[in-house]
C-alpha cells in the first residue's frame, strides 16, 4: 500500500526489509501490510511560553521572567531526524511540547542565576542570546531546533525593580534640574555674549563692507578698464578673425570652384568617352558592319561581273568567231561572185557597165525624189510662164532624170542612148 504525508509531517516505515527504519519527511512510501509498520511524526512548529518564577539571581535578587520561544523537530536534517524519531516516535504534540518547555526552562534558570537583575533589566538582548545559545545545543541531540528566543517580561514581588528605577528616576530627575540650571545660565551669559558678539559683529560688518565698497569701487574701475581694454582687443580680434574667415571661405570657394570645374571636365571627358562609346556603338561599328557587307556585295558583283564578263567574253569570241565564220563565207561567196563579175565584165565590158548602170537607176531616182517625199509642204512660186502646180513638180524631177545619161557618160565613158537590148545576156550599141 502506498502512504503520502504533508510537508508538516515525517513518516517512519520499519519491519521487513527496512533496517534501519526509513524515514519519509514530506512525500509517499509503499508498506506491505502485516509485515511493516509505518509511524508518523509532526514537524510542526510549537511555540512555547517559558516561566520562570522567583529565580534568585546572582545578587539573590527573586525574580520572575517570561520567555517566548519557537521550536520544531527538524525535517530536512536525517541525523536530526533520526534523534527526535528515537525519542519522540509515538508521542504527542503536547509532550513534545511539554519535553521542550521543561528543557527550556532549566536553561532560563540556570542563566537567570549567573546573572544579576540589572544586566537582566538594562541587556536583554544579552539575556536571549545566551538563553538561546545554551538550549539550542542541548535541544539539537533531541533532534529539536530553536527557531527563535525572545524574553517578553520581566518582574519581581519586592519592588526591587521598581526601586531601581526610582532612583534612576530621581537621579534623572536631579541631572535634570542641574542641567535646566545650567542650561539657562548658560543661555543668559551665551545671550550677553551673543548680543556683544550681535554688536561688534554689526560694527565689525559695517567696517567691512565699507572696505568691501571701496574694494569693489576700486576693483570695479580697474576691471572696467580691463573689460574696455579686453572688448577692443575682442572686437579688433574679431574684425581680424572676420577678415581671415572671409578670406579662408574664399579660398575655399575658389577651391570649391577648382573641384567643381575639374568634376565638370571629368565628367566631359567622360561623357566625350561615352559619346566616342556611342558612336562607335551606334555608327562606327554599324559602318564598319555595313562597309565589311558591302565589300563582301562588292567582291560577290566583281566575281559575278567577271563571271558574266567572261560568259559575255566567250559569248562574243564564240559569237566573233561565228560572225567571223560567216563573213568569210560571205566574203567568199561575194569574191566568187565578184569574180564571177569581173569574168563576166571582161566577157561583156561596156555591156555589164551599163547593166550595173541600169539596176542602179531606180535607186537614183529613189534618192534624187526622197526629198520630195519627206517634205511636209512645198511652196511654187511662178514667174508667168509655163506650168505650175504639181506638173511643175513632177517637170522637175523628170528634167533631173533627163540629165542622168549624160552625166553617167562623162563619168564612165558609156553613152545608155546608144544601147539597146537585143536579147537575154546581150547588148548592142548603135
Amino acid at each position: 500500500m502506498f502512504f503520502t504525508c504533508g510537508p508538516n509531517e515525517a513518516m517512519v516505515v520499519s519491519g521487513f526489509c527496512r533496517s534501519p527504519p526509513v524515514m519519509v519527511a514530506g512525500g509517499r512510501v509503499f508498506v506491505l501490510p502485516c509485515i511493516q509498520q509505518i509511524q508518523r511524526i509532526s514537524l510542526n512548529t510549537l511555540t512555547l511560553n517559558v516561566k520562570s518564577e522567583k529565580v534568585y539571581t546572582r545578587h539573590g535578587v527573586p525574580i520572575s521572567v517570561t520567555g517566548i520561544a519557537q521550536v520544531k523537530i527538524q525535517g530536512q536534517n536525517k541525523e536530526m531526524l533520526a534523534a527526535a524519531c528515537q525519542m519522540f516516535l509515538g508521542k504527542t504534540e503536547a509532550e513534545i511540547a511539554h519535553i521542550a518547555l521543561e528543557t527550556l526552562e532549566g536553561h532560563q534558570r540556570a542563566i537567570m542565576a549567573h546573572m544579576t537583575v540589572e544586566e537582566i533589566y538594562k541587556d536583554r538582548q544579552k539575556f536571549s542570546e545566551q538563553v538561546f545559545k545554551v538550549a539550542s545545543s542541548d535541544l539539537v541531540n533531541m533532534g529539536i531546533s530553536v527557531v527563535s528566543y525572545t524574553l517578553k517580561d520581566i518582574h519581581d514581588d519586592q519592588d526591587y525593580l521598581h526601586s531601581l528605577g526610582k532612583a534612576r528616576t530621581a537621579q534623572v530627575q536631579k541631572d535634570a534640574r542641574i542641567g535646566e540650571a545650567e542650561a539657562k545660565r548658560d543661555a543668559g551669559i551665551r545671550e550677553a555674549k551673543a548680543k556683544q558678539e550681535k554688536v561688534s559683529a554689526q560694527y565689525l560688518s559695517e567696517i567691512e563692507m565699507a572696505k568691501a565698497q571701496r574694494d569693489y569701487e576700486l576693483k570695479k574701475a580697474a576691471y572696467d578698464i580691463e573689460v574696455n581694454t579686453r572688448r577692443a582687443q575682442a572686437d579688433l580680434a574679431y574684425q581680424l578673425q572676420v577678415a581671415k574667415t572671409k578670406q579662408q571661405i574664399e579660398e575655399q570657394r575658389v577651391q570649391v570652384q577648382v573641384v567643381e570645374r575639374a568634376q565638370q571636365v571629368a565628367v566631359q571627358e567622360q561623357e566625350i568617352a561615352r559619346r566616342e562609346k556611342e558612336l562607335e556603338a551606334r555608327v562606327r561599328k554599324p559602318a564598319e558592319a555595313e562597309r565589311y557587307k558591302l565589300e563582301r556585295l562588292a567582291e560577290a558583283e566583281k566575281s559575278q561581273l567577271i563571271m558574266q564578263a567572261e560568259a559575255e567574253a566567250e559569248s562574243v569570241r564564240m559569237r566573233g568567231e561565228a560572225e567571223a565564220f560567216a563573213i568569210g563565207a560571205r566574203a567568199r561567196a561575194e569574191a566568187e561572185q565578184m569574180a564571177k563579175k569581173a569574168e563576166a565584165f571582161q566577157l561583156y565590158q561596156e555591156a555589164a557597165q551599163l547593166d550595173m548602170l541600169l539596176e542602179k537607176l531606180p535607186q537614183v531616182a529613189e534618192e534624187i525624189s526622197g526629198p520630195l517625199t519627206s517634205a511636209n509642204k512645198i511652196t511654187l512660186v511662178s514667174s508667168g510662164g509655163g506650168t505650175v502646180g504639181a506638173a511643175k513638180v513632177t517637170g522637175e524631177v523628170l528634167d533631173i532624170l533627163s540629165r542622168l545619161p549624160e552625166s553617167v557618160e562623162r563619168l564612165t565613158g558609156v553613152s545608155i542612148s546608144q544601147v539597146r537590148v537585143s536579147g537575154v545576156g546581150a547588148v548592142d550599141f548603135l
